[in-house]
């Protein structure tokens, strides 16, 4: 069916737009991507992109007209096909109607038809079978529920999966103690005087409070499982391609199966790795006994994260990174920055040297750097990242990607009706991301593949204090991929909130392109980093320009005006920065 060109709004307060001129005409070949025309909205001139292949086969509305946003403005499909025109509006409403997303029209060899009507489930069949408790098979459950399907969920150990059982829930309970020290540090310069500054760590106290932050979020993700009647199993889904599942000596069986079992930690093959004082980021989390010194092999995310804590605690803490600097997908003025002012907190970050060797003696590690340095060390923490959990999945040959397993834009892999959402996939693994993942598999499994998974504007965050946070592409890559881009910068030095709460460290960059002042990326490095970055993300998938953006007004005295000036500084409006050199 032919699939409707449509003038896009580019912006909330754009109501039409003006058709300069058609770039491809009636007949001619048309790949996506392609420009097909070009349009004037009342802030700027934009090329118009194909979102789908084929031949422009009508065009409707010509070079000078005005034309209302979402009026069809054109038609692409198969050479010689006929029109039908508003058939697929009709189509659209119904999505609308259903609550769904509505997708793009793919090509015929990426998306099957929405599914037949179903004949009667067996007692032990279910719509779907999700196999994984964690975010995305969770959020996959509870959504396939919402749309009326049968489901059961398998889980071996705990619901919540990583993030809420040994990853971000647990760090962050840890980085909470860490914030409070540091207020205990600089309570006398505000005038608090407390009666002594001495105070000591519990680790026993600490390790259950953590483990009660977890308990009641696991608990809650069960008890929402049960409100939405789905069907829990307990122990190793063992799957198999015929679609059914092996739970011990039980076999169910899903017309669809989501494969959500997430990640493990990564582990490196080098001389003296399994040492038992070796920890990785699961057990560090259950360390009763406060170690005198902690080597961190790995300065990404994780290993930044718990160094801070243990280092707050008067560890002392040397992190070792085989990149030019720490976080390294991070934008380089961030990750530099925030080297700074960890160094100052005290940890000791070596960049650009790897572990070789580690050798246990007298109950300390002795690691043998590749630059011909040493570091001794009573404990160890390896915190490489995370690979795809498979235990289970043995028997399906699915298409890999590396150790990935392959997904379409669907969450779809190479068997139909299987889907693997979340970490499992690799594509980005953040608890956030497989949320989305785990929801939009299941409304495909639901009605067909009507939805894609759309994480090009997902945000991502270092819990450190102060808090990093970024959202689309890094100042390098704008650099390597446009070529003419403008930054913006506003630091919290300035910032009036920032400096009554003894946090005016930092700034919000933002990049754009120099043509249309399309945003790129957004990168802090300040108080509450973690919470503005959400903002960042929601102009940036709205599509709003810098211009537009800087229609809005941010309350005052807060943090998120430097994430305001630093878009102003963008075009040299930020008033409270100095005067942009000509």
């Amino acid at each position: 069916m032919a699939v409707e060109i449509i003038m896009p709004k580019l912006g909330v307060d754009m109501q039409e737009g003006e058709i300069i001129e058609w770039k491809k005409q009636e007949g001619d070949t048309v790949k996506e991507g392609d420009i097909l025309l070009e349009i004037n909205s009342d802030k700027t001139n934009m090329e118009i992109e194909a979102e789908d292949a084929g031949v422009l086969l009508k065009i409707v509305r010509q070079a000078g007209d005005v034309v209302p946003v979402t009026e069809v403005i054109g038609y692409i499909g198969a050479e010689g096909e006929e029109i039908q025109e508003g058939s697929s509006s009709a189509a659209t409403a119904d999505l609308v109607a259903a609550g769904l997303e509505v997708p793009k029209a793919p090509a015929q060899s990426d998306a099957p038809a929405a599914k037949a009507d179903k004949a009667p489930l067996a007692d032990n069949e279910y719509d779907i079978v999700v196999i994984g408790g964690g975010p995305a098979g969770y959020y996959a459950a509870i959504r396939g529920a919402q749309l009326g399907g049968k489901i059961a969920i398998v889980e071996k150990t705990e619901f919540g999966g990583t993030c809420l059982n040994v990853g971000c829930i647990p760090t962050k309970t840890y980085l909470k103690n860490a914030e409070i020290l540091d207020g205990l540090k600089i309570a006398a310069g505000r005038g608090i005087n407390l009666a002594s500054t001495n105070y000591t760590i519990d680790m026993d106290k600490t390790v259950e409070f953590k483990n009660s932050v977890v308990k009641t979020l696991t608990g809650g993700v069960k008890g929402l499982l049960k409100a939405n009647k789905v069907t829990i199993f307990n122990g190793l889904g063992q799957v198999n391609p015929d679609k059914t599942v092996s739970i011990g000596s039980e076999t169910i069986k899903g017309r669809n199966i989501i494969l959500a079992t997430g990640s493990k930690v990564s582990r490196i093959n080098i001389p003296g790795i399994d040492s038992k004082l070796v920890l990785t980021s699961d057990d560090i989390l259950d360390l009763r006994e406060m170690p005198k010194s902690l080597a961190v092999m790995g300065g990404g995310v994780v290993g930044i994260e718990l160094g801070l804590v243990w280092a707050s605690y008067g560890v002392d803490v040397t992190v070792i990174e085989m990149a030019d600097r720490i976080i390294p997908a991070m934008d380089k003025e961030v990750s530099t920055e925030l080297q700074k002012i960890l160094t100052k907190k005290g940890m000791k970050i070596k960049t650009s040297v790897g572990v070789s060797e580690i050798v246990e003696a007298n109950n300390q590690l002795t690691l043998k750097l590749n630059n011909g340095e040493e570091i001794v060390a009573e404990k160890a923490l390896l915190s490489i990242g995370r690979v795809p959990q498979m235990n289970g999945l043995e028997n399906l040959n699915l298409e890999m990607d590396r150790n990935r397993i392959k997904v379409n834009a669907y969450q779809e892999t190479s068997i139909p009706s299987i889907y693997a959402p979340g970490d499992v996939n690799g594509t980005k693994m953040l608890a956030h991301a497989a949320y989305r993942m785990g929801e939009v598999a299941a409304e495909n499994a639901m009605h067909g593949n009507v939805r894609k998974a759309n994480l090009e504007f997902t945000p991502a965050a270092v819990y450190t204090h102060p808090e990093v946070a970024m959202v689309g592409i890094t100042e390098e890559d704008a650099r390597a991929k446009y070529g003419d881009i403008l930054v913006g910068r506003n630091s919290f030095t300035g910032n009036g909130r920032a400096i009554a709460s003894n946090e005016a460290h930092g700034f919000v960059k933002v990049i754009s392109d120099a043509k249309f002042h399309e945003i790129l990326g957004v990168h802090i490095i300040g108080p509450a980093a973690a919470e503005m970055i959400n903002e960042a993300a929601t102009i940036m998938e709205s599509e709003l320009t810098v211009d537009e953006l800087l229609l809005s007004i941010h309350g005052h005295p807060t943090f998120s005006e430097v994430m305001y000036e630093a878009f102003a500084d963008v075009l040299g409006e930020a008033i409270h920065n100095p005067p942009k050199r000509k």
